[in-house]
């Protein structure tokens, strides 16, 4: 998707539908400001400054300590049901389950308790969770696609854990970014197409209250990054990053390094790494984290920055998908609890692994990383969807090349 030149505007709104999108039916059909600043999202004051990465990363088999892991970590929804992963976070998973009865949302947490109900859909067919952010404890925000294309209209839903009742908070059905919701001390943040090719960031208490616009232009899809919610918006020919705080959505100061990006796609952070795809003729896979003297070109080789989209950011880890499959690079860098080991363990690789077979797809947040994929024709009787979930903390470091 580019994003540079005079054709922004439209771009951006065009993009959005693919960035915002979680593919929860096997892909899809998701200056700097000034103000307050989150401490999580910025650079410390006095953080010691480490090199840029040595040089861009290769790629290496999937190792079979990954394997494993993956496969000790696969779900299997209840018989006669079929799961679609939509998002996953730090000990919950949100997944789609159709069976005879019908189809509904479904948060999964670990234990092996039972899937907690977010919503049974009216139209069992049309319907399709596109979704979903959890708080850990109380509050569920999902979104429900109306229908079969990218174009439909969506409902923002906000589900208690303390009586089990979804309500809906808004529907869209103005072209615009479809939706990430963000849950954040007990309130839903997001945002919607609100007419004349822009689109609006609102927030809204959990408990109830009307929603309050928090800012307003041609942006894409929104995404928490530490304590920031962040978005790419059109200014004028160019594209830049934006953000604002989530305690009360008063604009917020990026990192510099981050603030003077331009004309970018892909962007992802958890508030200390930051990932985004840069160039369009030769497209590359760049990496900043806080401490870092500059950004760093961390995948450059095709195929596996051709179409490089729905960047997440888990642990040391950083998730990406290609029209073919998807990938993950590991930063090393970072401490670690990995398995088989007896405490902390450092990874240096700087190198990324296809994690799932050709067209499956990975979600990821916190150190949840999760990847579905059909086995055989996912169109065809008798396939089978795998959805594997893991702790991406505990996964050992990728061997190094050569």
């Amino acid at each position: 998707m580019a994003t540079s030149g005079r054709h922004v505007r439209s771009l951006l709104l065009a993009g959005a539908l693919l960035m915002g999108c979680s593919p929860g039916g096997g892909g899809p059909a998701p200056t700097g400001p000034t103000g307050p600043t989150a401490a999580t999202a910025s650079t410390a004051a006095g953080a010691a400054t480490r090199p840029a990465v040595r040089a861009a990363a290769c790629e290496v088999a999937l190792p079979a300590a990954w394997r494993a892991a993956f496969t000790a970590g696969e779900y299997r929804p209840p018989d006669g049901r079929r799961a679609v992963l939509t998002d996953a976070g730090p000990g919950w998973t949100a997944l789609q389950l159709t069976g005879t009865d019908g189809r509904g949302a479904v948060l999964v947490r670990p234990g092996g308790t039972a899937p907690r109900t977010l919503l049974r859909f009216a139209d069992p067919v049309e319907h399709q969770l596109l979704a979903a952010d959890f708080d850990g404890r109380r509050w569920a925000a999902f979104a429900v696609l109306e229908g079969r294309t990218l174009d439909s209209p969506w409902s923002l839903y906000v589900w208690d854990a303390a009586n089990g009742r979804a309500r809906r908070l808004a529907r869209a059905d103005r072209p615009g970014p479809l939706p990430r919701p963000v849950v954040h001390d007990g309130t839903v943040v997001w945002a919607q197409g609100t007419g004349a090719g822009k689109a609006t960031v609102f927030a809204a208490p959990a408990t109830g209250g009307p929603p309050r616009a928090w800012h307003t232009g041609v942006l894409d899809t929104p995404f928490a990054a530490g304590g920031l919610l962040v978005w790419r918006e059109a200014a004028g020919d160019r594209t830049r990053p934006a953000a604002v705080s989530l305690r009360d959505g008063r604009p917020a100061t990026l990192p510099p390094r981050i603030a003077a990006l331009r004309d970018f796609r892909s962007l992802a952070s958890d508030g200390t790494t930051w990932a985004w795809v840069a160039g369009e003729a030769t497209p590359r896979l760049m990496v900043w984290r806080t401490g870092d003297a500059e950004p760093s070109a961390a995948v450059t080789t095709s195929p596996a920055v051709d179409g490089m989209d729905q960047l997440r950011v888990a642990g040391r880890l950083v998730t990406w998908r290609t029209p073919e499959t998807s990938y993950a690079l590991d930063l090393g860098d970072t401490a670690s609890s990995a398995s088989g080991t007896h405490g902390p363990e450092t990874h240096t690789s700087g190198t990324y692994t296809r994690i799932t077979p050709p067209y499956g797809y990975a979600v990821a947040s916190g150190n949840a990383l999760a990847v579905a994929y059909s086995l055989g024709n996912a169109k065809a009787a008798g396939a089978r969807s795998v959805i594997q979930v893991v702790d991406a903390a505990r996964l050992p470091g990728l061997p190094g090349c050569g």
